[in-house]
């Protein structure tokens, strides 16, 4: 499946009817990060949620990258990549919490709520990344 650079977020979300239209919720995270805009208008692409696509994607994904075939979906971050990215929380032992695609976090060392930082990624693991600050206030 091609993918466009013009990606700004990726979700799953149920199609629910509502009076005589339907309907797909954008998730709090998306608005809250910056991805989309209320009142904005976007070009949807729909996926269907079956294993036979999934596994064909997933297999696709593992072959480009050299990585094990998962069904599990992958980090949307490679270490040493650079990102900008807002600090949203700050986790138990006092890191920086960000959030990108699909929710995923990065944990930022040295970070406060509400900064907004460019990390460099230092560490990918299936549910989270390190990112190193390079910058701060961008």
């Amino acid at each position: 499946m091609e993918i466009s650079d013009k990606l700004l977020c990726l979700f799953s979300a149920d199609v629910t009817i509502e009076d005589d239209k339907y309907v797909v919720e954008v998730p709090r995270r998306e608005i809250e990060t910056g991805s989309v805009e209320p009142g904005e208008t976007y070009r949807v692409a729909l996926i269907a949620d079956d294993s036979e696509s999934s596994s064909a994607e997933s297999s696709s994904k593992s072959e480009s990258s050299g990585t094990s075939t998962s069904s599990e979906p992958q980090p949307p971050v490679e270490e040493g990549e650079i990102r900008y990215v807002e600090v949203e929380d700050i986790g138990k032992q006092g890191d920086g919490i960000a959030r990108v695609e699909r929710g995923y976090v990065i944990i930022v060392p040295d970070a406060e709520i509400g900064e907004r930082v460019k990390v460099e990624i230092t560490e990918v693991k299936s549910n989270f990344a390190v990112g190193e600050i390079i910058e701060e206030e961008f």
